[in-house]
């Protein structure tokens, strides 16, 4: 047995044994708190410790005379042989505030009491906000006859007069309690004395009164359940913080294990992988500003994935379209599994995303976590398919793109990738399957798996070609240079897919033909652009169309040159291509110019052959495109 398992085997199990009786602990600490936790009757206070109610809770929660029984929902509490309903608790002060039966119920017009109210015997005593209230019965002339004298009837027959007094009252008017058979004392709120003078005496018994509780060893029993409880959760735990940290090293040093063995151990989990994301910079529900989505959510958005959901699939993951429960339609990349280089892209890609902001460029939603089990990307939603789908995919059909929104299109993704590049950002992947259309047919650029922040100041980027075949700048293939001419190629194959609706790559086409940009150098160079053109975009018939496609075919010629110092920069395209749409294009204007691009154009013989572009560089490059 490896000597660190069976040191970490046996730390588990002494922490765990400890963990197992520290839960026991609890368990019991929590079975007494739960029975002492504070319950009530359904109506009035909440019950609990000193008192407890006898139906619910332990008698260890509180003392015999502190017991309470449940009667029709309301709690009472039994004083020198007679029930009290208890209508609230102030635990702070250690008092309570009592009604009796009779006032409190409200269908008995004349609550009148009967006997001397005593606490002889019990633990309360009186509190200084309660006051005697005296009852006279039966008193003789002239008490019949005063202000404070109330009659009333009971079991059909009226009661003999009587007065209801405060002492003081009696003493101010000089009367002697003498001339009355009876009388009674009861504890009235302070507060009730107001109430009395307007000769409402049931409302002062209604009010109750206070009683004050001493209880030597309250606090002790208090502290007993609440002590255990706090001393067992608090040492499970402090168990299993300590479990987690001897995990967590005995994981570290295992991963530190693997990696020394070398990288037959690095494709497991992407938690192992030693790229950016040792530094986690995932902060409040957020890395570099996108939303993190949870997996479960999104899983649930595209319906567990259904392939009936499925928008599409490339060489780094498939897509997906998805409803957010807010409402929001989008589209999921789902990345594939268990891959550094996945990982690696997926965190590039929001590196760039979360920073571009572009009418023309698809926004980002968000993101899962790269700690989970999967990487999904969560995009905008644009409902209309890609360029490539319109031109020669499961869209196009004759006419569904005009000249005109073909221009559109050309001159929108020009614009994208000038903000790009402005941004120090390549696209490095540019293709028609990456330009979305919306219904309105405007473009939204996706995909910058691909992309590379570009470095200040530097003229290019040395990293091993990747992209897609037919549209990868030959001199970035051969050179492994990356630069912003690199976009500037892979627009140019674009340009002249919108010209001729045939795809970048088609094996059954000519071997010479088999790259677009071979094909079209070729039949620019011949003055054959009409056996390049769609037929049905009208080049035959319509003057200012021709004179339109001419122009961005010569501006294509120009950045499918081999030399990346011979292709104007994307603002010059973008330029190129506003000019073309505004005022047609005049082939003369150009061959009479004395430009580099001018010189091309007249003797064609001294641009790169496009040649050596063709299928030479094959399978090695296709192995590293993204698709």
């Amino acid at each position: 047995m490896d000597l660190h398992f069976f040191i970490f085997f046996n730390k588990s199990c002494f922490i765990l044994t400890t963990i197992i009786f520290l839960a026991y602990l609890t368990v019991d600490s929590l079975s007494l708190a739960s029975n002492c936790f504070p319950q009530n009757c359904g109506n009035g206070p909440n019950i609990s410790f000193p008192f407890w109610l006898s139906q619910q809770q332990e008698p260890s929660c509180g003392s015999t005379g502190f017991n309470i029984t449940c009667k029709n929902n309301y709690p009472l509490l039994m004083i020198s042989g007679d029930d009290y309903l208890v209508k609230d608790i102030f635990y702070a002060n250690n008092s309570v505030n009592l009604v009796g039966m009779k006032a409190f119920n409200e269908t008995n017009l004349c609550p009148v009491p009967l006997r001397n109210f005593s606490i002889d015997g019990s633990p309360f005593s009186y509190s200084s906000l309660s006051v005697d209230l005296y009852f006279f019965y039966n008193c003789t002339s002239p008490y019949a006859e005063m202000t404070y004298s109330i009659d009333c009837a009971k079991n059909g027959s009226r009661l003999s007069s009587f007065g209801v007094f405060h002492p003081e009252i009696l003493k101010k008017h000089n009367y002697s309690i003498d001339l009355c058979q009876s009388s009674v004392h009861v504890p009235v709120h302070v507060d009730g004395i107001n109430v009395l003078l307007n000769d409402n005496y049931t409302d002062v018994l209604r009010k109750g009164f206070i009683l004050e509780w001493q209880c030597s060893n309250c606090d002790k029993h208090g502290l007993d359940w609440k002590l255990k409880l706090m001393i067992g959760l608090g040492s499970a735990g402090f168990g299993i913080l300590l479990m987690c940290v001897v995990f967590y090293f005995y994981r570290r040093r295992m991963n530190k294990k693997r990696h020394s063995y070398g990288s037959s151990y690095m494709s497991r989990s992407i938690f192992s992988y030693p790229s950016s994301m040792t530094t986690d910079p995932e902060k409040d529900g957020t890395y570099n500003g996108v939303q993190i989505f949870k997996y479960k959510e999104l899983e649930k958005a595209t319906n567990y994935f259904d392939p009936a959901n499925e928008l599409g699939d490339g060489g780094f993951g498939t897509v997906y379209k998805g409803k957010l429960r807010d409402g929001r339609v989008v589209a999921v990349k789902r990345l594939y599994e268990n891959n550094y280089k996945r990982v690696e892209q997926f965190m590039n890609e929001i590196r760039i995303l979360a920073g571009l902001h572009h009418q023309n460029l698809v926004c980002l939603y968000g993101c899962t976590t790269h700690h989970g089990r999967e990487l999904l990307l969560v995009y905008e939603y644009i409902p209309n398919g890609t360029v490539a789908d319109h031109l020669h995919g499961e869209k196009s059909n004759p006419g569904s793109l005009s000249w005109t929104t073909r221009m559109s299109i050309a001159i929108e993704t020009a614009s994208a990738l000038v903000y790009l590049h402005h941004s120090d950002v390549i696209h490095r992947d540019v293709k028609t399957n990456n330009i979305l259309l919306d219904n309105s047919f405007t473009v939204k650029v996706a995909d910058f798996g691909l992309s590379r922040l570009f470095p200040d100041n530097v003229t290019h980027v040395s990293t091993a070609p990747q992209g897609t075949p037919g549209y990868v700048d030959p001199e970035y293939h051969e050179c492994y240079q990356l630069t912003s001419k690199s976009d500037v190629y892979s627009f140019g194959v674009v340009l002249i897919e919108l010209i001729s609706s045939k795809p970048a790559v088609d094996i059954t086409r000519h071997r010479h033909e088999i790259n677009l940009s071979n094909m079209a150098i070729n039949k620019i160079r011949n003055d054959a652009v009409h056996e390049l053109v769609d037929p049905n975009l009208g080049f035959e018939t319509d003057y200012e169309v021709r004179k339109m496609i001419h122009g961005v075919a010569e501006l294509a010629f120009q950045c499918l040159q081999n030399e990346r110092d011979l292709r104007p920069s994307m603002d010059e395209v973008l330029e190129g291509l506003k000019g073309i749409k505004k005022n047609g294009y005049e082939k003369q204007d150009v061959l009479d110019g004395t430009s580099d691009d001018a010189v091309l154009l007249k003797n064609p013989s001294q641009a790169m052959s496009p040649d050596s572009v063709a299928i030479a560089w094959s399978t090695s490059t296709m192995s590293a495109s993204s698709g």
